[in-house]
């Protein structure tokens, strides 16, 4: 196996931008899930659109989309790209009382959009999360997690069976 070593630094051990001038532009393709736990009553007031600052999955979803198109301004070495798309679905499961969430990015370029669906699903959670902390302190977002990755040179990426 082929040593691994750091993309963001230099010979030096400078911190450094990855040059992506060379690369191949393709298509590609990541999503992220996490979880936001929530007790019963909470859980209740969000099904019955009853919490106090409102439609909560609408605003996460919306906070989510816009946290990923400003991706590069938030994480020192990401590139500024452009997003051809970007979706985050919220689904409350009520065997735990948690809401799921999926982010997916999307583009066409030299540089992989993992960090964006990575924002994007962390700020839809944390969206959850400031909008029903009225009703609850003890909220948990939990199990962040790549489960898919294509484009580039590096391969597909699924959850379930690692790199192919």
């Amino acid at each position: 196996m082929a040593e691994q070593k750091l993309t963001h630094v230099d010979a030096s051990g400078e911190v450094t931008m990855v040059d992506v001038g060379d690369k191949a532009e393709t298509r590609r393709r990541a999503v992220v899930r996490t979880r936001v736990l929530l007790g019963a009553e909470t859980f209740a007031l969000l099904r019955d659109s009853a919490l106090p600052k409102g439609d909560v999955l609408t605003t996460a979803k919306i906070a989510g989309i816009m946290a990923a198109k400003r991706t590069w301004e938030l994480i020192p070495m990401c590139h500024p790209l452009f997003l051809s798309k970007v979706d985050v679905r919220l689904t409350p499961v009520p065997a735990d009382l948690s809401i799921e969430i999926e982010a997916e990015a999307r583009t066409t370029g030299p540089t992989g959009v993992e960090m964006e669906a990575l924002m994007a699903a962390q700020v839809a959670a944390m969206t959850v999360y400031d909008m029903c902390k009225a009703v609850q302190r003890d909220i948990r977002i939990t199990d962040c997690r790549l489960v898919h990755k294509s484009g580039g040179k590096s391969g597909e990426f699924n959850e379930a069976s690692g790199l192919s």
